[in-house]
């Protein structure tokens, strides 16, 4: 797939409600990394200090496209879900 248009609003199943309503669709972004993270600070620890690299660099891509992952809130209660990452060049919402 290339490009996708979806509806800024959907009607789809509400867990919460339990029943089929009304949802706002936006993109899901992923949020801040936490530098204080035990993931995080084992990278950093690994990064510093001299000899070499440290961690595998990656050479070449072998994906061309994202996955896109939908964010439905629901209208009446505002309950939020995300709907599987499809993968796509452009997503267009509108």
């Amino acid at each position: 797939m290339i490009n996708v248009n979806v509806p800024k609003e959907v009607t789809t199943y509400c867990p919460k409600c339990k029943t089929h309503k009304a949802h706002a669709v936006s993109l899901y972004k992923a949020g801040k990394r936490r530098a204080l993270a035990k993931g995080e600070r084992h990278h950093a620890r690994e990064k510093e200090g001299y000899g070499g690299q440290g961690f595998p660099l990656q050479k070449e891509f072998a994906k061309t496209t994202k996955k896109q992952t939908l964010r439905l809130k629901c209208k009446t209660c505002n309950y939020m879900r995300h709907k599987d990452g499809i993968r796509l060049r452009k997503l267009v919402i509108g």
